[in-house]
Parts: structure tokens; C-alpha cells; sequence
């Protein structure tokens, strides 16, 4: 019998992992979590819909149990050395936890963006960490080097026989806890790999009849593309709103268990991951990370796209890590996931009376947001949000504005609108020439924005800038530069250098009807 260490990728089976995951430890540090009922979620989908509860971990999320399974199963030597590990979030707590309860010794190398109540949720727990660069990308290959250097050992998030078969766990658990003689549906987050590899592991060598979807943010979903393409692919980028899925490259292991094992797939975006935590709320009041509700919105979505009705579904809640300032963001963006609210941009005529002409038209449906500057013009733009009374009457409703002669653009799934623009009407400025707008994506910490101004070109004018702090690792900026066109090429070596993603947004719909 293969030891764990023995296993190489493309080697691991079903049973393999279910062996692994049966003779795991994760008991010493973790609990068995609970399988809770969402009733809100069960009307509203006409299925049964339960939550496997991985936020209720000492740590608030499932990644104890990889941690500690693979800790505990350490040597003496490699005991007595420590551990290392690199990691931005959960993971990272996992092994502060695992090493206080072992009595070993572990450095966690995390960004320096990382927030401090991350940083200091890990040295509370004795653990030694270490801050380098801006992304986990950078943390982990300086954890590789100090790793090489000290003997320490890498435990790595989720590409480790141990650390997989320890997230199975949950499957057995599960198991043990759903009495579904007919099988039943689970939907599980990706990011790496980890967890859906030993989940569908130990559920596929037990009951083969049980169907696994996995669930990815769509602007993460390094995991579907790499089954697309039949190999390992590295995105270029990541979103950062669901940060702790946020992989630009999945497992070795965990993408041959994957690719066997899972039967389906569904993405989601930000705004449904928003409502899925709301969602969340209503049914158990608890307050769910990005990626803990990410399982729960690909459910509502699979379940509405293929009309499931009466059947078992699962959704493995699998974090509460959020930062409390970040309850803002998901708040605004909730109730469009939901569909139950159109961000529009309506011209009406520039006189007295138009706005309660406009408001008349609406009705009877509450005004979520209305934003509107006068500037001496024929016609008047503004921004508005209208409260649906149901899904899928945003079409309608533009329908009925644009009969009425309202030009309408919708603006509801337009990301620059939602994240820049609706803070920003009333400011026009057509004396801004040769303006170029680029969305950026900045790290969080001190000197980013003094970084990016010292690299800026003493010619080039900032004529529009809009920051807002999502309390994330990543702020988002929108930007005016005033740049010629002769000067574009400079520009483009400018952008090229300097590191922070970069979208040109010149052309959005949002920028142009309120901002230029």
C-alpha cells in the first residue's frame, strides 16, 4: 500500500483518497460541522437545499483540516524543523492553528497587502510571519526560497495527498449526516483544488450515484479553463473580490482528481456571489466570505438554468473570513445578483417637472438610487436604480421607459458603473481633452498611490480619479489622464511598467453619458 508521500500526480485514485481521508487526523483540530436547513433557499429554488457548515471551524473555514491532517502526520525530524507555508487568508490560519496545537514551529509568508487582522489572527497563534510583495504569487515563490534555505516543510494550500484527503473529510461527514437514498446534488467552491478534489474523492469511491458540481467566480476559473483545454493553464489575471478562491494556476493532484470526478461545472459573477451571502444571512445569520457563499450562488444558478425541482442539493459553505468593511460593497451589489434591482441611465428632458414626469412613469416601484447634476444642455442624464418587484423584470421595465420616449442604457451588468460611475455624476469636463480612462487595480497598502504617481509623466494631467476602499486586498481606481495622441506610445510603455492591472474604459457606456 502507497504511502501518501509516495503518490505522484496522475497517480491518485478515488480509493486512494478515501483510504487517505479514513486514516486522517483532522479530529485534533477540527469539529464535524453541522448540516443545516436553508429554508428561504428551498422555497425559492423548490428544492431542498442544505449547508454543510465549514464556517463554523475553530478558524471559520475548512482549511484546518488539510493543515492539520498534513502536520500531524509529519515525521519527527521534519517536526522538530517546522513548517512553512505561504498564504494571504485561511490557509495561513489553518497552519497557525495545526502548529500551536502540535507544539511546531511555522512561518507563514503572506503579502503586505494583507489585511492586519489576518496578519495578526496568525501571530496570536505563535506562528512567525513574514510580509513580502504585493500578490500571493510573490509570497510564495519568497516561501520556496526561505523553504530551500531553513529545511523548513512546505505545506502547500491544496496540492498535497494529505492536504486533500483531509478536506474530504467533509464528504464524510457528510455522508454520515443526509440520509439520500436516491443521491443528491453538492456544489462545491474552487480555487486550487483542494477541496473538491478530496470531496469528490471519498463521494465518488462510496456513492458514484452522487452528482458534484464545482463552482468558480467567473473572472477566476482557472480550473474550468484548464478542463477546457485538457492541461494545467495559468491565467494571466485574477478577479479580487472573491479572494479566497483568487488562482491563477490549480493543482497538479487536484486537477487529475478533478478532471476524473466532478460532473459539472457552473461560474458565477460578483453580483450573485453578493446575494448568495445575503442569501446566507436570511436563512442562518451568519455572515459568509465571497468564497463561503460561492457555492451557495452556483446553486441557484444551476438549479435555474436547469429547472431542477424537489431534489437534494448541498452547498459546502466553506468560510466567514470577511472583513467587516467589505459588508458595504456586498450590501450595494446584493439585490442586483438578486435581479431585483436595474441600474439604468434614462436622458430626460433639462426643464422644471421632468423628474416628476420620470417618477410617474415609474410607479409604484421604490427608487433605490437617482443621481442626476444639471449642466446646460437640451437633454439631462441621469443615473438610477429601480427596485424590481421580482427577477426578470428588468427587461420590462426598459421596455416600457424607452416606448414612453426615454432613451435608456442599461447599465445593471456594467462593472465600471457600478463600481465608479454612480459616485460620480455631475462631474463633466469638456476642457478635459485627450482624456484616456483606465480602470486599475492597485494593491492595498501605503506608497501604492505615490508609486504610481512618481511613474506618471510630469505632462500628463490627472483629470478624473475615483478610489474607494472595498476592504479587500485590492482597491479599485478609476483614472483620466490627460495624454495626446502623439504621446501613446509612451503611454503604453508607462502602463506596461507599471504593474498594476490596467483596463482601458475611454469607451464605456457609463463614462460617457456621465462623465464627459
Amino acid at each position: 500500500m502507497m504511502q501518501a508521500n509516495e503518490f505522484k500526480p496522475g497517480t491518485l485514485d478515488a480509493m486512494d483518497v478515501l483510504r487517505l481521508a479514513l486514516t486522517s487526523k483532522v479530529y485534533g483540530a477540527a469539529i464535524e460541522t453541522a448540516l443545516s436547513e436553508a429554508p428561504g433557499l428551498s422555497r425559492r429554488t423548490g428544492n431542498r437545499v442544505l449547508l454543510k457548515r465549514e464556517d463554523q471551524q475553530p478558524i471559520f473555514s475548512f482549511k484546518i483540516r488539510g493543515a492539520y491532517n498534513k502536520m500531524s502526520q509529519l515525521t519527527a525530524a521534519e517536526a522538530a524543523r517546522g513548517v512553512i507555508c505561504a498564504s494571504a487568508g485561511n490557509h495561513a490560519q489553518g497552519v497557525a492553528f495545526a502548529a500551536q496545537a502540535l507544539g511546531i514551529r511555522a512561518v507563514i509568508v503572506m503579502p503586505a497587502t494583507t489585511p492586519d487582522i489576518k496578519v495578526q489572527a496568525c501571530r496570536q497563534r505563535g506562528a512567525e510571519v513574514v510580509l513580502h510583495g504585493d500578490s500571493f504569487s510573490d509570497a510564495e515563490a519568497h516561501a520556496y526560497g526561505l523553504q530551500q534555505d531553513s529545511g523548513l516543510t512546505f505545506v502547500h494550500p491544496y496540492d498535497d495527498p494529505l492536504v486533500l484527503a483531509g478536506q474530504g473529510t467533509v464528504a464524510l461527514e457528510l455522508l454520515r449526516q443526509l440520509d439520500a437514498p436516491h443521491g443528491f446534488t453538492v456544489f462545491v467552491p474552487v480555487g486550487g483544488g483542494g477541496l473538491i478534489a478530496g470531496v469528490s474523492g471519498v463521494l465518488k469511491a462510496l456513492r458514484p450515484d452522487i452528482r458534484i458540481v464545482g463552482v468558480e467566480p467567473d473572472d477566476s476559473d482557472a480550473m474550468y479553463q484548464s478542463l477546457q483545454a485538457g492541461e494545467r493553464v495559468r491565467l494571466d489575471t485574477v478577479g479580487i473580490f472573491v479572494d479566497g478562491v483568487a488562482v491563477k494556476q490549480v493543482g497538479a493532484y487536484t486537477f487529475d482528481l478533478t478532471r476524473r470526478y466532478v460532473d459539472d461545472w457552473v461560474r458565477v459573477n460578483t453580483d450573485a456571489v453578493c446575494a448568495a451571502i445575503k442569501d446566507v444571512f436570511d436563512d442562518t445569520r451568519a455572515v459568509m466570505e465571497p468564497a463561503g457563499a460561492l457555492a451557495v450562488a452556483g446553486l441557484k444558478k444551476y438549479a435555474t438554468e436547469r429547472g431542477l425541482q424537489g431534489e437534494v442539493l448541498v452547498a459546502l459553505t466553506c468560510g466567514a473570513n470577511v472583513n467587516f468593511d467589505r459588508l458595504r460593497h456586498v450590501a450595494e451589489r446584493a439585490e442586483i445578483g438578486e435581479q431585483r434591482e436595474a441600474i439604468l441611465a434614462v436622458t430626460i428632458p433639462e426643464r422644471p417637472g421632468a423628474f416628476r414626469q420620470f417618477i410617474e412613469v415609474i410607479g409604484g416601484r421604490a427608487i433605490t438610487e437617482f443621481n442626476y447634476r444639471y449642466a446646460p444642455r437640451t437633454d439631462a442624464q441621469i443615473f438610477v436604480g429601480v427596485q424590481l418587484a421580482q427577477a426578470g423584470q428588468r427587461p420590462a421595465l426598459v421596455r416600457q421607459l424607452t416606448d414612453l420616449g426615454y432613451p435608456v442604457t442599461d447599465l445593471t451588468e456594467d462593472e465600471l458603473a457600478k463600481v465608479h460611475v454612480r459616485h460620480m455624476v455631475g462631474g463633466r469636463a469638456p476642457e478635459a481633452t485627450d482624456e484616456r480612462v483606465y480602470s486599475f487595480t492597485f494593491p492595498e497598502r501605503p506608497g501604492a498611490l505615490l508609486e504610481f504617481l512618481t511613474h506618471l509623466h510630469a505632462g500628463w494631467n490627472i483629470s478624473l480619479f475615483h478610489y474607494r476602499n472595498h476592504g479587500s486586498a485590492h482597491g479599485r481606481v478609476l483614472a483620466g489622464i490627460q495624454v495626446p495622441d502623439t504621446e501613446m506610445d509612451a503611454f503604453a510603455t508607462f502602463l506596461e511598467g507599471l504593474g498594476y492591472p490596467a483596463e482601458d474604459a475611454t469607451q464605456n457606456a457609463a463614462y460617457r453619458l456621465f462623465l464627459t
